[in-house]
């Protein structure tokens, strides 16, 4: 065992950046592509840490000796050298001066070959996709984002708070929840019926109350019966909260947020976005930048409907005041008539939550929709119903029991304060920022309508 702050290893990625001529080097990893030929063998590794493998060239003896047993996907410990590379996609390589099989793949076996592999092929192996050159990428950079979205709340001095992934209620009022048993008797264990939760919103604001920032951070599930390429079972939100504020500073908190989290993932993974904007979606670092460089735009439910109406378009969903925003008229206008991010405000109360805060028209709730291009929705938040008598009243509409939301009143009753905040689906954002197109290809293992096997 390594001693306790003693590097067991160091990573391709930072070998790679040290690489010169001579230079002693020792290297593990897993094969990526193996070539055998009378003139010169080598071999490709990778070991997660970056985009780049690095090239290792066997001596003769050496590649007759291990030939059998270096197949795609085998583990493998090199020593040797750093010595110029004569080809060109890379500087340097490894002259192998010992080479050590740590763990065997049957080549003839092994799933990842050299062909291109569909992504819906992948997700029927997804313990073994992250092995490949677009998982690689997704998921570092979905790491690299979960990150920053933890740096920019740190460093602006929100809490995070541990919401319970256990809940008595549903806070959106959907209905469509996983409910939890211990044993036949659903009211057994607790005492009474429980669900997964599909936020952490209502108990966050509890401590919104008493810290004045903070935020969520973690999974939620949605038993939506739907296979559509934005929605999952399960999927991590993150859900920040402040105190003494209106539904303008949640919305200026909501851009400041995806502008400087964008920019920050962007450059901690530059290799991981040249990947994305040759193979996945052409350009999409350079849009995305383009994009958060530029004020959001803002509008209305009601002018939204407006611009819908006047575009000419045959949607195939109706349009005009009432009807839900689909993801067709989402993307129009983002994509069409702002090109670029736009927050819609001021929805139908029948539209939103009982918890969002009825404007003084009495007929719409101080709520937003960020739509972004290419994805549609990507944020939803709203100013809470900080009044207990209007409170009361929305949770009579939605026909919910009054009761289940005793210690939400009471946040009503003492020391009540303005308040608001929005959520963010994870895998949403991680889609927009490397363009992959479906959720299932951006979590690492996903939990859809009759899949749930890994």
């Amino acid at each position: 065992m390594p001693e306790r702050g003693v590097t067991r290893r160091t990573p391709i990625r930072a070998l790679l950046a040290t690489a010169e001529p001579g230079r002693p080097v020792e290297a593990t990893g897993w094969i990526k592509t193996a070539r055998f030929s009378k003139n010169v063998s080598f071999v490709h590794l990778f070991d997660g840490s970056g985009v780049r493998t690095v090239q290792v060239v066997l001596t003769a003896e050496q590649a007759e000796r291990h030939r059998a047993e270096v197949g795609l996907g085998a583990a493998v410990r090199v020593t040797g050298k750093w010595v110029p590379s004569p080809g060109g996609k890379q500087d340097y390589e490894i002259a192998a001066e010992a080479f050590e099989v740590i763990g065997h793949s049957d080549p003839s076996a092994y799933p990842l070959q050299k062909k291109r592999t569909s992504l819906e092929h992948l997700r029927t192996i997804a313990h073994l996709r992250p092995r490949t050159n677009t998982f690689q990428s997704v998921f570092r950079v979905r790491n690299a984002l979960s990150w920053q979205i933890h740096r920019y709340f740190q460093e602006r001095g929100f809490l995070w708070i541990h919401t319970p992934i256990i809940a008595s209620s549903d806070c959106e009022g959907a209905g469509d929840l996983f409910e939890v048993r211990a044993g036949d008797d659903p009211q057994g264990f607790f005492g009474r019926q429980t669900y997964l939760a599909v936020s952490g919103q209502i108990e966050v604001e509890s401590y919104a109350q008493a810290f004045s920032d903070v935020y969520t951070f973690g999974p939620t599930f949605r038993a939506e019966d739907s296979n559509t390429k934005r929605h999952a079972a399960e999927f991590w939100m993150v859900e920040p909260e402040i105190a003494f504020a209106d539904l303008d500073d949640v919305i200026a908190l909501a851009e400041d947020f995806i502008r400087t989290v964008a920019r920050e993932t962007l450059a901690q993974c530059p290799d991981d976005f040249d990947f994305f904007s040759q193979w996945i979606e052409k350009g999409v670092a350079d849009e995305i930048l383009e994009i958060v460089s530029k004020p959001f735009a803002r509008v209305t439910y009601a002018e939204a409907q407006e611009i819908l109406q006047q575009s000419g378009r045959d949607f195939e969903f109706p349009v005009g005041w009432g009807a839900s925003m689909q993801a067709e008229h989402e993307r129009f206008l983002a994509e069409e008539h702002f090109r670029g991010p736009v927050f819609v405000t001021d929805y139908p109360i029948e539209q939103k939550a009982f918890y969002m805060r009825v404007n003084e028209d009495g007929r719409t709730a101080a709520a937003t929709d960020l739509l972004v291009p290419r994805l549609g929705e990507i944020i939803g938040g709203s100013q809470r119903e900080e009044r207990l008598e209007v409170l009361d009243q929305q949770i009579e509409r939605f026909n919910l029991p009054k009761e289940e939301y005793w210690w939400y009143r009471d946040l009503r009753r003492f020391g009540s304060v303005q308040h608001g905040g929005f959520g963010l689906g994870l895998e949403r954002m991680l889609m927009w920022l490397t363009g992959m197109k479906n959720i299932r290809d951006v979590i690492p293992f996903p939990r859809t309508p009759g899949n749930a096997e890994f």
